[in-house]
């Protein structure tokens, strides 16, 4: 849920590492994955080395706020969500050095943009960094209650720790 002009555009020089957290409806679990990642990257000083944003396979919800359940779980953690919903577009696979997945669902609506507009993102599911990794999938808490929330955030705080870890490594990050 970035602004746009924080965005990358082909052919700038912008060093700043991209990454795009994709749910179905940008409402509860990429916004998540985005705020909680921001967190993480702002405790270890590399905020100005990131844009970090969030969208939706669907338009289902597009500029509505993210749900307020999960913003309820988040604020008591800590984390504050906040944007409005977009859905992603081909210009993502560009634009993003990371285009993550919460699900194999969302997973597959990628990679179709993909086949129809190659960009050169690395696309993972999120829980491909997760130590706890269970079936691969991030649920849906949208219909699961309270507690679909709140496992849905130690989901997403343990996969981006191993995310960010991976990104660090892999780019030679230092605060």
């Amino acid at each position: 849920m970035a602004e746009q002009s924080e965005l990358h555009l082909p052919g700038t020089r912008d060093e700043r590492i991209r990454v795009l957290f994709v749910c179905m409806g940008n409402i509860c679990r990429s916004p998540l994955a985005e705020a909680v990642f921001r967190h993480r990257v702002r405790e270890r000083g590399l905020e100005d080395r990131f844009v970090i944003d969030s969208a939706g396979t669907s338009g289902y919800h597009r500029g509505a706020a993210p749900d307020r359940r999960s913003t309820e779980t988040a604020k008591r953690r800590g984390i504050e969500l906040t944007g409005s919903s977009r859905q992603l577009v081909a210009a993502d696979l560009r634009r993003f050095d990371y285009v993550i997945a919460m699900d194999a669902e969302n997973m597959e609506g990628i990679q179709l943009l993909r086949e129809r507009s190659p960009g050169t993102a690395t696309v993972g599911r999120l829980r491909d960094w997760d130590p706890d990794p269970a079936h691969g999938d991030v649920p849906d808490p949208y219909y699961g209650g309270p507690r679909g929330f709140e496992d849905v955030h130690d989901i997403v705080e343990r996969a981006t720790a191993g995310l960010l870890d991976h990104i660090v490594r892999e780019h030679g990050l230092k605060p």
